[in-house]
């Protein structure tokens, strides 16, 4: 077990995949950087791998005071027992009070395996970090500074706050989008702190031959405006109306769960809580309920527009324009609209 070190380090763990750190990572730098300056400690990343030095220069960009570098040939690709080894041997060493990781299949995969050796806790897929007090009821001690872990519970339907008070690091994994990607400012400089890893081939007990990844189909959080389609839409043929109306709007089309259930558009283009958080411009919802698990993944959109033929829908409470009526007669209207006014493009 790591000792409690309430003037430790805040850190991220800086996931990088062929020399590319991964955007989630720096989603996080931008939370972390809050949670460094109320602890009034100093922020550091800790990236892995073989020849991503220049990697460094990047999250001091992004925030960090501090970079922890492990360069090593046996770190070239990831692999589960390498990568927690080596991480866990920083933490060992260095005793940082908060680490953090994005909840990717890595951070997924990794997170759980470093608790698990410093025997700390560990929230999964937080949508917010938050620092405060907390009394425990048994003796009741006050723990200043502890992380509040927040994320959704019981299918999305409640919102738990988990705490940490006596088992350290507090470690949590943070979904992809819920954190506003920070401007970098290539001003900033910081200390790069370079490690050795001690690892030899026996770290690796898998051999990776070739890896194929394949590229998104559609990049929604990168999207101004986006249209997403709900169970309510009515079939695969139906959400024809969906691809129409984002077309015309220069716009990502997307889904809700329901409707990828069943089968209108693939898990790409899945919005909410098991799917990707956006934070949009303009995010019009057809024939989407708005159940809360959908309302996680897009409830920051700067404006959104909401199509229900149910005045009672859930999504209409957080619409900041509301039109109740039949989705078929609604949306070709919008979309006939739009191309008799000539509008190509909606800039947000």
């Amino acid at each position: 077990m790591i000792e409690v070190n309430r003037e430790g380090e805040v850190w991220v763990f800086a996931e990088q995949h062929n020399g590319d750190l991964e955007d989630t990572s720096i989603e996080l730098m931008s939370k972390a950087r809050r949670l460094a300056d109320t602890l009034g400690v100093k922020l550091a990343a800790a990236v892995l791998g073989d020849g991503v030095r220049e990697l460094t220069a990047k999250l001091l960009h992004y925030g960090a005071d501090k970079v922890y570098l492990v360069e090593h040939p046996l770190l070239r690709a990831y692999q589960t027992n390498s990568y927690a080894k080596v991480i866990f041997d920083l933490i060992h060493k260095y005793e940082p009070q908060i680490v953090l990781y994005g909840a990717t299949v890595t951070g997924r995969d990794l997170a759980p395996r470093i608790a698990s050796a410093a025997k700390a806790g560990l929230t999964a897929d937080c949508t917010d970090l938050q620092i405060g007090d907390h009394e425990t009821v048994k003796d009741g001690q006050l723990h200043k500074n502890l992380m509040f872990q927040v994320r959704p519970a019981f299918g999305g339907n409640i919102i738990a706050t988990i705490i940490n008070y006596d088992r350290w690091p507090q470690m949590a994994t943070v979904r992809e989008g819920v954190m506003p990607m920070p401007e970098p400012d290539v001003k900033r400089r910081g200390e790069i702190v370079t490690e050795k890893a001690q690892l030899s081939q026996q770290d690796l007990p898998l051999e990776i031959v070739a890896e194929h990844k394949r590229e998104r189909r559609v990049n929604l959080k990168a999207s101004r405006i986006i249209v997403a389609g709900g169970a309510g839409v009515g079939s695969k043929d139906n959400f024809k109306l969906i691809w129409d109306l984002a077309n015309c709007l220069g716009a990502a089309p997307a889904a809700s769960r329901a409707a990828v259930d069943l089968g209108f558009i693939d898990h790409d283009h899945q919005v909410g809580q098991t799917g990707t958080t956006v934070r949009p411009g303009l995010y019009i919802a057809v024939g989407i309920s708005g159940a809360i698990q959908h309302q996680a993944g897009m409830s920051q959109s700067q404006k959104i527009i909401a199509v229900n033929n149910d005045p009672e829908a859930p999504i209409f409470q957080i619409a900041h324009y509301k039109i109740v009526g039949d989705l078929n007669d609604v949306v070709p209207k919008m979309i006939k609209h739009i191309k008799e006014k000539g509008i190509k493009e909606v800039t947000v």
